[in-house]
């Protein structure tokens, strides 16, 4: 059976005493709330880590992680933080390759791999973003984009250490835009996914897949969204801001 995971990436947002007193409401709705069984992931920018891990230390399905990690382990690299730092601060997840991280930071495949590797190497779970732009979907290239953003990213991995990624389609297009792929959109890509992974592991490696949704979910569409039998989740970007649109994602995941 694999892991229901809803992520709430802040990305840049949130001091620190607001960011605490989010994930206190946050924390406090889950567990009053949500009797399910999906993992609730906060991910707040890098200097809130260590202060959230703790505060969800004791929570039954909450936990923390980071928006990106360095590919090095230690170092002359100025501004930039690594996976066992990350680790030491207590959190499980790291996301790697984000849309926002490959246009204005120029990440590629090759360089995310690296990144993936970090990650694994320090027990942290993967959450490896692909998507299209909007080009790309109407030039009917993004399952072209999409098999070489999963494959050159990932496939370089055994089965075993495939096993701590999970996967986020997020079409680019629908990135904080307010426009949200189709429930039938995201169920054919987020199959095609699982079918990569299959062709190039097997069918027991792409059943054990989480494979996430993110792109403007809210709760007014997740509850469609999470009825697709391949979609495993969301990684929520603005609805993860507020305490009360993050939980009712949550609560949809049955």
């Amino acid at each position: 059976m694999r892991k229901k995971i809803i992520a709430g990436n802040w990305k840049m947002n949130k001091t620190f005493d607001e960011g605490m007193a989010l994930v206190t409401e946050i924390a406090g709705m889950v567990k009053d709330e949500y009797s399910g069984s999906a993992q609730v992931v906060i991910i707040p920018p890098f200097v809130h880590i260590n202060a959230v891990s703790r505060m969800v230390a004791d929570s039954r399905n909450i936990f923390s992680g980071a928006q990106n990690c360095s590919n090095h382990d230690s170092g002359a690299y100025t501004g930039e933080v690594s996976a066992g730092m990350i680790k030491s601060c207590g959190a499980e997840y790291v996301i790697i390759g984000h849309s926002e991280r490959r246009q204005y930071f120029n990440e590629t495949n090759d360089w995310l791999a690296r990144k993936v590797d970090a990650v694994l190497k320090n027990n942290l779970t993967a959450i490896y973003c692909c998507g299209e732009t909007l080009e790309e979907r109407e030039s009917n290239t993004h399952f072209d984009v999409l098999k070489k953003q999963v494959s050159e990213g990932l496939f370089h991995l055994t089965a075993e250490q495939f096993a701590n990624v999970v996967i986020a389609y997020e079409p680019v297009w629908a990135i904080g835009t307010g426009k949200t792929a189709s429930t039938a959109q995201a169920q054919e890509v987020h199959a095609f996914i699982r079918g990569l992974v299959c062709e190039h592991y097997n069918n027991q490696v792409a059943d054990n897949l989480t494979i996430q949704y993110g792109g403007s979910v809210k709760a007014e569409n997740a509850v469609e969204l999470f009825s697709a039998p391949d979609i495993d989740g969301a990684l929520v970007g603005g609805a993860a801001l507020q305490s009360r649109s993050f939980v009712d994602i949550v609560k949809a995941m049955k």
